[in-house]
């Protein structure tokens, strides 16, 4: 059975969660925790993604991000297999981390009722899972593993470039300020204290409304009747453009900007500026310094793959792009760069920052 289309656009929201597989722990302690948000950061990075809450549970995470581009399979195929791959030489493992698909959830971001709900129900994860007892006393803010400890209590230069805090402040009236953030704790602090356990933080039905099509636990879209008619006509465009199986939908231009139509154009330029030329690369050493250097921005800032990397710049392979990559000191590199690349390096960082 062919898997249903993604539906991507720029600027698009949703609620992504996966889960281990056979819904086994992917979460063993507070490296594991740290290891998952320093690979998030790398895909925001690659991708552009801006997220607007998280919550790391135990065998299971979920995310609330936006797309400015339309690329989230190319960003989840990366953020889940580099997952994968690390947490594997971490515990000495080997096979699968996650179970079924990750599934994405499309949000009606712009909406303020639909953005509010999944806000909240992101953040009361751990008081329905019980790790949180407010009724004992204790506060969201005890649990150190989600986007309000980990962000939206921080003053902003404490807090992750890739959390959207000021959206999320924003949509609930409320400045980014300390009396601001506090009152954001608080707010969810006494929805924890006045509902029950199990429901804590999950909307009521709409009256009317297919739960099964627009839900936060069981539907494909989370908005208004009148979103859900828009995504199923954009998805029907989608799948007259594409062919028939979704992986080719994939492979489709559009998702592709922080792939290889950003990485061919930074490419080029980036050549240039090292005063290197395609004909010529196959002449020059896998460990040259501008090669190195335009792999690392490419690396950092798409998510094309190593391989890709390694036909590109003649870099032998993608264990050798791999191995360059880790022995390299970007901040002596950029000292030691002929001033042209430097400054076109810096320039790229700075557009994507």
């Amino acid at each position: 059975m062919a898997r249903s289309i993604r539906i991507q656009s720029a600027g698009a929201y949703y609620h992504v969660m996966a889960r281990g597989n056979r819904r086994e722990d992917i979460f063993h302690d507070d490296d594991d925790r740290r290891f998952f948000l320093h690979t998030l950061s790398q895909a925001c990075e690659m991708t552009g993604w801006r997220v607007h809450a998280w919550v790391l549970m135990s065998n299971h995470y979920h995310l609330f991000i936006q797309t400015p581009e339309p690329n989230l399979v190319a960003g989840m195929s990366w953020l889940q297999n580099t997952l994968t791959r690390r947490y594997n030489v971490r515990h000495r493992k080997w096979g699968r981390l996650f179970g079924d698909r990750y599934k994405a959830v499309v949000v009606e971001g712009e909406d303020r009722y639909h953005y509010q709900t999944l806000m909240d129900y992101i953040h009361l994860n751990p008081v329905r899972a019980r790790i949180i007892r407010p009724k004992a006393g204790r506060s969201v803010m005890d649990y150190p593993w989600s986007s309000v400890a980990g962000g939206y209590a921080l003053p902003p230069k404490k807090r992750a470039k890739w959390l959207d805090a000021a959206a999320g402040l924003k949509a609930f009236n409320l400045a980014d300020t300390a009396a601001g953030r506090r009152e954001m704790v608080e707010r969810l602090d006494k929805r924890a204290v006045s509902e029950e356990i199990k429901s804590c933080g999950v909307p009521p039905q709409t009256e009317g409304l297919d739960a099964r099509a627009s839900h936060l636990r069981r539907g494909w879209y989370w908005g208004t009747q009148a979103f859900g008619e828009a995504l199923r006509k954009l998805g029907q465009k989608l799948l007259k453009k594409a062919a028939p199986v979704s992986r080719a939908y994939q492979r489709h231009e559009l998702v592709r900007e922080h792939g290889e139509r950003q990485a061919e154009a930074w490419l080029a330029r980036g050549l240039k500026a090292g005063g290197l030329t395609t004909a010529g690369l196959a002449k020059v050493k896998g460990s040259d310094l501008r090669k190195v250097l335009l792999a690392d921005l490419l690396w950092r800032r798409t998510v094309v793959s190593q391989e890709w990397l390694a036909e590109k710049l003649a870099m032998k392979s993608a264990a050798n792009v791999s191995q360059q990559l880790r022995r390299l000191d970007r901040k002596l590199a950029m000292r030691e760069a002929p001033e042209e690349l430097k400054h076109f390096l810096e320039e790229a960082d700075a557009a994507n920052s």
